[in-house]
């Protein structure tokens, strides 16, 4: 990588710092890490969060969908930040997420077409995808949905007999 391309890298990252060091994004964190703190399932910290966004930015690469990294990330940041609304209100997370995520995203220098498709990555990553959404955003919630489940090591899991997910979600490898 040039010195002039790892510029470029750092700039398009820096959105996601942004997004990172935004209040609401760091209340509905704390918040969720609060009401979660005597969960017995995988939880929703910023290490599920990190992983996240590390898996589908290797799915993104490897299956040539040609996704920016920035916006992988942010995506990924975002995308359990409903958690807590859904936990006080029952709306689900991925909807409210989405409600919350716009509002973080118009804060900072991302585009309306770059926004609609976080917003609809985020909306997707239960798998409830919506093909009409355009093609990069379909890609983004699908690396999305499958990073978000291979980032739990519910092999390793002490509850996992107890978890509702079903067994076709649950990720039962090392890899």
């Amino acid at each position: 990588m040039t010195k002039e391309e790892k510029r470029a890298e750092i700039a398009r990252m820096k959105r996601v710092m942004d997004v990172f060091s935004d209040p609401e994004f760091t209340d509905c964190l704390n918040e969720t890490s609060e009401l979660e703190k005597d969960r017995v399932f995988c939880r929703h910290d910023l290490t599920h969060l990190k992983d996240t966004a590390r898996l589908a930015y290797i799915f993104s690469l490897e299956r040539n969908y040609g996704l920016d990294k920035d916006i992988v990330y942010t995506a990924a940041l975002l995308h359990d930040c409903g958690r807590a609304k859904e936990y006080k209100t029952g709306v689900s997370h991925d909807i409210a997420g989405a409600r919350i995520a716009r509002r973080i995203l118009e804060r900072y220098d991302f585009s309306v077409s770059e926004t609609e498709m976080i917003i609809a990555a985020i909306e997707g990553h239960r798998g409830n995808r919506k093909a009409d959404c355009g093609e990069k955003a379909y890609r983004l919630a699908k690396v999305l949905y499958d990073a978000d489940k291979l980032s739990r090591d519910c092999f390793l899991c002490k509850a996992s007999k107890d978890c509702n997910w079903s067994d076709e979600k649950k990720n039962m490898n090392l890899f």
